[in-house]
């Protein structure tokens, strides 16, 4: 695999870093919650609603955030009880 930079000149860096999140959401976090390292989990991911217009006339930047709650359960209480 070959080392890739970003070449500020001739690329257009324009986004935000939220595939950061769900990577580690996706590796590292859920691979905690598979061994029950983790009970409960609050991932909450955020960003801003930029408009490059209302920016420039000086308008306020709203900003935007969905949650989801992840939670290791027993099987037995998750079933209503034992199978």
């Amino acid at each position: 695999m070959r080392n890739v930079d970003y070449d500020l000149k001739n690329q257009d860096i324009n986004s935000g870093g939220s595939g950061c999140g769900a990577s580690v959401l996706c590796s590292h976090i859920m691979k905690r919650m598979e061994r029950k390292s983790l009970k409960k989990v609050l991932f909450v991911a955020t960003g801003a609603l930029m408009s490059p217009t209302s920016s420039k006339q000086g308008s306020p930047i709203p900003g935007i955030a969905h949650d989801v709650l992840l939670e290791n359960r027993d099987q037995t209480s998750a079933n209503g009880g034992s199978k």
